[in-house]
């Protein structure tokens, strides 16, 4: 899953990022609301953590405009003004959902993984294809019963093939899905994940090269 940070405290912004990460998301962070819009304009995020009080543009009018242009991502508001009022106020103007500083960690990774299910087609919360089954909650994949231990990166590749359900996925969709805005588009680290992971899962190999195009599952 692809994840957009926005927050004006730095320190906070790059500890969530952090944490997130973590659980095998990508995770870009722009510190204003400009920022904000210009990633949003040139990627595709799954979930948008927003903060309401950003400088240069308000958190409530990039909220309005990326529901105005039918933004595909679910959006998260994370502010200190946690009130009744304020948390109506906030999904009034197209919030998904309302969380208030201070908050658990804990908590905010669950909203995230449920509004990120929510932003992509209904699937199960455990997805099971091939003989493997993989859990986001608990990042837990199993093949055949037998508990595969992967990397944050091999883990999310995996779960953006098991969640294209069949269809062919491009280096390029896996790079926008799994990495960050810092990745060199022309790396080949895309095919070096793919090599680890297909070792890590064992025969028979569940994951095919299409030729030109991509890789299905």
């Amino acid at each position: 899953m692809r994840v957009l940070i926005v927050e004006d405290e730095r320190v906070l912004a790059d500890a969530i990022a952090t944490g997130l990460r973590r659980e095998a998301h990508a995770v870009d962070i722009a510190y204003d609301g400009a920022g904000a819009l210009e990633r949003t304009s040139v990627n595709e995020y799954d979930v948008v953590v927003l903060d309401r009080d950003l400088p240069r543009v308000h958190g409530d009018d990039v909220c309005r405009q990326l529901v105005g242009e039918r933004y595909p991502a679910r959006i998260l508001m994370l502010t200190a003004a946690g009130e009744l009022d304020d948390r109506v106020e906030g999904l009034s103007i197209g919030a998904d959902d309302y969380l208030a500083k201070p908050f658990a960690f804990a908590e905010l990774v669950a909203r995230v993984r449920a509004l990120g299910r929510r932003a992509a087609a209904p699937l199960p919360p455990v997805l099971e294809r091939a003989g493997i089954r993989l859990d986001p909650a608990r990042r837990e994949v199993r093949r055949d019963g037998r508990p595969i231990e992967l990397t944050r990166k091999e883990f999310a590749v995996l779960e953006v093939l098991m969640r294209a359900d069949g269809a062919v996925v491009s280096s390029e969709r896996l790079l926008e899905k799994a990495w960050d805005e810092h990745i060199d588009p022309f790396t080949n680290v895309v095919r070096v994940t793919m090599m680890t992971l297909r070792k890590k899962l064992g025969e028979p190999q569940p994951i095919e090269t299409v030729p030109g195009v991509g890789y299905r599952l």
